[in-house]
């Protein structure tokens, strides 16, 4: 009798009064698919897992000096190296995206507190991510499961305040809009601020200077357009190349993305991603090949 092969990935958009707080939910659950190690790469979202049927094994954290584990929830700010996330061949859950500047509201502190750190969520957030974890737990559905976290998180923003800085905001999403190629002394003077004032308040407000945070905006753009280019080539039939003959025109990328060069954008790749663009590629599209669809 052969092994029950599942693969779920939902991904919706949170409830209308959340968004600008939250970029989206993710729900993913697999089954009998072969084991394999995901990178968590960084990203301009803050992260937070709550998983339904096996905790998630941390192989290694942002942060070296973390101790590897297994996480029932993980909660994690902006950070500069990958996680390495072990699925041995099973793993649920639902992952929400959350935006540095609703940090405040949904988590009531700021996004600076969790820089460089994944941990526990309730070991952050308190009972709250228990209680909310045993329902999301007992729904029934993808609908069921994503409604949960929708009231969980609208109660949570109906009790926060926003108390981070207008310029910062206003700062963020310029950066965001410019996909991260913004001369640091152009976006304080755009806000009215010194570079060292705006360099200080990101680092509260958002967990990254503005330069870093800069870069990670950039590598995330660009991550996602070296994976949308590489689908766009996928083979139409049998005949047509090996995957790795069919990688893109990494120049044409480094170029588009504003790299001064295909080196340039390697090095990004060594720095934010610990592996070259071609080997990400094949491993991202080795674990899609075999099931395994990770969370963005």
């Amino acid at each position: 009798m052969g092994v029950e092969i599942v693969d779920e990935a939902v991904r919706v958009a949170p409830a209308a009064p959340l968004r600008g707080l939250v970029g989206c939910y993710s729900g993913y659950r697999q089954r009998g698919v072969p084991a394999t190690r995901h990178r968590g790469l960084p990203s301009p979202w803050l992260t937070l897992i709550l998983t339904l049927d096996e905790p998630l094994s941390i192989a290694s954290h942002p942060d070296p000096a973390a101790v590897p584990g297994d996480f029932p929830t993980l909660l994690g700010g902006l950070h500069t190296t990958p996680a390495l996330i072990d699925v041995p061949g099973r793993q649920s859950g639902v992952q929400i995206a959350l935006s540095p500047l609703g940090a405040r509201v949904l988590l009531g502190l700021p996004a600076g507190e969790l820089a460089g750190i994944d941990a526990h969520a309730d070991d952050v957030l308190g009972a709250g991510v228990r209680a909310v974890h045993d329902r999301l737990r007992e729904a029934s559905g993808w609908g069921g499961r994503f409604r949960v976290v929708d009231d969980w998180l609208l109660g949570r923003s109906a009790r926060g305040r926003d108390l981070s800085t207008l310029a910062v905001a206003e700062a963020w999403r310029r950066l965001l809009r410019a996909e991260g190629r913004l001369r640091v002394d152009k976006l304080a003077a755009d806000v009215g601020f010194s570079e060292r004032h705006l360099r200080n308040l990101f680092r509260a407000e958002i967990g990254l200077t503005p330069k870093a945070a800069g870069r990670v905006v950039r590598f995330d753009v660009t991550r996602r357009r070296l994976a949308d280019r590489f689908r766009a080539a996928e083979p139409a039939g049998p005949d047509q190349p090996a995957p790795l003959a069919r990688t893109p025109d990494l120049a044409a990328l480094a170029a588009d993305c504003g790299y001064a060069d295909q080196s340039h954008l390697d090095r990004e790749f060594a720095a934010l991603a610990s592996c070259t663009p071609s080997t990400w590629l094949a491993q991202e599209f080795r674990n899609i090949q075999s099931g395994h669809h990770p969370p963005a």
